[in-house]
C-alpha cells in the first residue's frame, strides 16, 4: 500500500472526530454571554482535545514524511491510534455531562495516554518497516519525550480522584510539550524529501 492512502484515511477520520467533538457543545437558548458560562469548562475541554488531535495529526504527518513505505503492521498500529483518538468526543461529553467528575476525567486521561502509546507503537512500526538505517529510525532513537509524556498521564489519571482540575492541568502540560512538532522527525522528513 502506498503511504498516501494511509495519510488520506487518517486525515478523513481526524476530520470527522474534530467535527463530532464540536457537536458535543450545547448551544445556549439565551442570547447573552452569561448563558455560555455553564459551557465554559466543556469549551475548554474541547479546545484541549482539539489541540491534542491536532498534535497527533501534525506529528503523524511529519512521521509519514520521514517514511518511505508502510506495511500491514503499520496499518494496524495506525488504526489503533485512530481508535483511541475517536473516543475523545465520548470522553468530552461524559466529562461535560458530569461536570468533570473524577471517573470521566480519569477516563479522558486514559484515552489520551492510550492514544500516545499507540502513536509510539506506530512510530516503532514505521521505523521497523523502513529499516534501522532509515531517516525515521535514526531520528527517533530512544524517545525520552514520549516516555515522559506517558509518565505524566500515569500521574494525572489517578490525580483526577483528588482534583479533576489538577489532572486536567497535567493534560494541558502534556499538550504544551507536544505543541511544536518533534524537530528530529521534522528534519528527517525534510531530509527524506530531498534524498
Amino acid at each position: 500500500m502506498e503511504k498516501g492512502r494511509l495519510e488520506a484515511f487518517t486525515d478523513g477520520v481526524i476530520a470527522i472526530v474534530i467535527t463530532i467533538m464540536m457537536l458535543e457543545i450545547r448551544v445556549p437558548r439565551e442570547h447573552t454571554l452569561a448563558a455560555l458560562r455553564p459551557e465554559v469548562p466543556l469549551i475548554l475541554a474541547y479546545a484541549l482535545s482539539y489541540a491534542n488531535v491536532g498534535i497527533f495529526w501534525n506529528n503523524h504527518h511529519h512521521m509519514l514524511q520521514a517514511s518511505e513505505r508502510v506495511d500491514g503492521r503499520v496499518l494496524w498500529m495506525n488504526l489503533l491510534l485512530l481508535f483511541w483518538i475517536s473516543l475523545m468526543p465520548f470522553t468530552i461529553r461524559w466529562m461535560g455531562e458530569t461536570r468533570f467528575s473524577a471517573t470521566p476525567t480519569a477516563s479522558y486521561g486514559v484515552v489520551l495516554m492510550l492514544a500516545a502509546l499507540s502513536y509510539l507503537l506506530l512510530e516503532k512500526a514505521l521505523a521497523a518497516c523502513n529499516g534501522a538505517d532509515s531517516a525515521l529510525a535514526r531520528a527517533v532513537g530512544r524517545d525520552g519525550k514520549a516516555i515522559a509524556s506517558l509518565v505524566i498521564y500515569v500521574a494525572a489519571i489517578p490525580l483526577a480522584y483528588v482534583s479533576a482540575w489538577l489532572s486536567m492541568g497535567l493534560y494541558v502540560v502534556n499538550a504544551v510539550t507536544w505543541f511544536l512538532p518533534d524537530r528530529r522527525i521534522e528534519k528527517a522528513g525534510a531530509t527524506a524529501k530531498t534524498a
